[in-house]
């Protein structure tokens, strides 16, 4: 399904994967789609680990605009330099506009980790995929908006997905 097909007011969860695409200018139609978000046509909806990838991804991303670290294994060279780290703040910055896009930012409990193992074993699903998909349930969202293809197939929700992402 494609974004321009979601119907005003449906409820969609946000993978990690839309935002980095619209924070670091890889996709027009992610930041339509978040645009949509913020003026409460549609429901966004993300949860605190899709944050959390979200804050990792947009570091290392930073650190190589930045000149900081050159890839390969940028988040070794990172780790091991702690000094290049306490000069990023632009990734903290762009992650904070989130729920100022009218983005909710869904908790999770205990026992929502333990539901989660439900969908790996029958999808084969890595834990913070599993967990996306064990929030989605506890709050009755069926749409995904998201480019991860590990998520094609799983009869009980629709991905939505952008087509122009440009890296």
């Amino acid at each position: 399904m494609k974004f321009n097909e979601l119907a005003s007011g449906a409820s969609i969860f946000i993978d990690a994967n839309i935002f980095i695409y619209h924070f670091t200018g890889a996709s027009e139609e992610c930041s339509e789609f978040l645009s949509r978000c913020e003026g409460r046509e549609i429901n966004g909806v993300t949860s605190i680990n899709v944050i959390l990838e979200i804050l990792h991804r947009l570091m290392m991303v930073e650190a190589v605009n930045k000149n900081l670290i050159q890839p390969p294994n940028i988040l070794k060279k990172l780790k091991n330099q702690p000094q290049k780290i306490k000069q990023l703040n632009d990734y903290f910055v762009q992650t904070q506009k989130i729920e100022r896009m009218g983005i909710s930012i869904r908790p999770f409990s205990y026992l929502t980790v333990i539901r989660s193992q439900n969908h790996r074993i029958r999808y084969g699903l890595m834990v913070n995929d599993s967990l996306i998909l064990a929030l989605m349930e506890e709050a009755g969202i069926i749409y995904l908006a998201t480019k991860d293809n590990g998520f094609i197939g799983i009869e009980e929700i629709t991905v939505v997905s952008p087509e122009d992402i440009h890296l």
